[in-house]
């Protein structure tokens, strides 16, 4: 079977600012929330390996970009890191920080890469966080002014803005499940730091729309659908949709239609765990909506009716609400123990094109983490990463399957570029197509896949 995909599709990866430049003396970067974990429980992480090491792209970007080129790249997203630019995340800016970023995406547009800009990935400003980080609306006041000091430096070049990376994850790990700072538990909190979060990104939504630098804005969602143990059983069918409603359709609706999920504003007035919130904000939010859809898909949830009497909490969770189902049927990758199910990405798309006005959108993140590759080096050096291989032409034959179908895909990336560190876990499981020797210098060296892909973009297909 051949798969052919639309002109101009964007063939590329993504990354993060704080996931890859690492701190270099002199830099000027002020501390992030990881940067503070790291030194406060070092142990935390993998193998001790903090923030401070990533992949060192501030030195190499360079190096980095013509790799890219070299595995097929015609775009890249990556995102700013908030205390790079602003140490304190609201006051100064830093010389250092305009000076990098101006040269990273000069050197992406001179080769032939567009630069897709992502604003907040995970890494809140430790002198924000004092303040509360996303609990409080001074920070979303300071996140807005930023995003809009962002507009100004780089806009001129940059056409396409995201305000966020899977907001959701700062929800589900800073104040559910304890795996991001604050790591508390608390979900009247949780639904602040949410609200918040989608009232940040209408802000700066409204902002870039205002300043008319004729680009686009959107958000990157991790989407992962909620399928029910029994279609037949309504009590499985309610289970799926409410987690559908807690994971996906929090941060879907607002960002695509301007306003919260029915089912868990009802829920969360139940609880009394409403959101502080004024009638001028759901203004702002039911009117500055994405102007584009990121999509990140690795997994599925397979959900059934709550049967355990276990719970996390004394207090309300979402999982009091459903339990986790283990599919007989179903494959896994061992070393992250995700499910790899290749029709959820269709199903995610077909889910914007018949519920979501059919918006464009594209595969914004999809990858397969994989611990121990050095044992698949052949005698030239390179990893035979035939199982990546396998994995993107099963994820992209259900993308162009989606496209014939109607959905407006715009393009694919895959997670990431290089190896990249990965908060906790950082290098413990490995997703480039280029593979970073830490006991090496950090020498970079193409996996098969990146081969591959270059082959894929320059055909437009496989």
């Amino acid at each position: 079977m051949n798969y052919k995909f639309p002109a101009d599709f964007w063939w590329g990866s993504a990354i993060s600012g704080p996931q890859t430049e690492g701190t270099v003396d002199g830099d000027g970067k002020g501390k992030s929330i990881w940067d503070h974990w790291y030194e406060e429980s070092p142990e935390l992480f993998f193998d001790q390996v903090g923030p401070g090491e990533t992949s060192d792209v501030y030195n190499r970007y360079k190096e980095d970009i013509a790799l890219m080129k070299q595995t097929g790249h015609n775009s890249l997203r990556t995102s700013i890191q908030w205390s790079r630019l602003i140490p304190d995340g609201s006051g100064e800016v830093n010389p250092e920080a305009v000076a990098f970023y101006n040269a990273y995406i000069d050197e992406l547009i001179a080769n032939d890469i567009e630069p897709f800009l992502n604003l907040y990935h995970f890494d809140m400003p430790l002198a924000l966080q004092e303040k509360g980080g996303w609990e409080s609306k001074e920070v979303v006041e300071a996140y807005v002014a930023y995003a809009r000091k962002c507009f100004e430096l780089f806009g001129d070049r940059v056409n396409k803005w995201f305000t966020n990376n899977e907001p959701i994850v700062p929800v589900e790990g800073g104040y559910l499940y304890k795996f991001h700072y604050p790591s508390i538990v608390d979900m009247k909190k949780a639904v602040q730091v949410a609200y918040h979060e989608s009232l940040a990104s209408a802000k700066a939504i409204q902002a870039y729309h205002e300043m008319n630098l004729g680009g686009q804005i959107g958000i990157v969602l991790n989407l992962t659908p909620s399928y029910p143990r029994d279609e037949n059983d309504p009590e499985d069918v309610k289970a799926a949709k409410l987690a559908d409603a807690f994971f996906n359709r929090s941060f879907l609706d607002p960002a695509l239609r301007g306003e919260f999920p029915e089912d868990l504003v009802e829920l969360l007035k139940e609880l009394d765990y409403l959101p502080e919130y004024t009638a001028e904000e759901l203004e702002i939010i039911k009117n500055n909506t994405v102007d584009l859809l990121g999509i990140n898909y690795y997994q599925p949830r397979r959900i059934k009716k709550k049967e355990s009497t276990e719970r996390l909490s004394d207090k309300p969770m979402p999982d009091d609400y459903f339990d986790n189902y283990i599919w007989p049927e179903r494959k896994m990758n061992p070393y992250r123990g995700w499910e790899i199910y290749e029709k959820g990405i269709y199903d995610c798309l077909i889910n914007v094109r018949d519920n979501y006005g059919n918006i464009p959108c594209f595969i914004s993140e999809n990858g397969m983490g994989v611990e121990g590759e050095g044992r698949f080096i052949n005698a030239d050096g390179m990893i035979e990463d035939d199982y990546r291989i396998e994995f993107l032409k099963d994820h992209l034959s259900y993308v162009h399957k989606a496209i014939e179908e109607g959905c407006n895909v715009k393009g694919y990336h895959m997670w990431t570029c290089m190896d990249n560190w990965s908060w906790t876990n950082a290098y413990k499981n490995r997703y480039g197509f280029v593979s970073v020797d830490l006991d090496n210098n950090k020498k970079r060296t193409i996996k098969k896949s990146g081969h591959w892909f270059k082959e894929v973009a320059d055909n437009n297909g496989f």
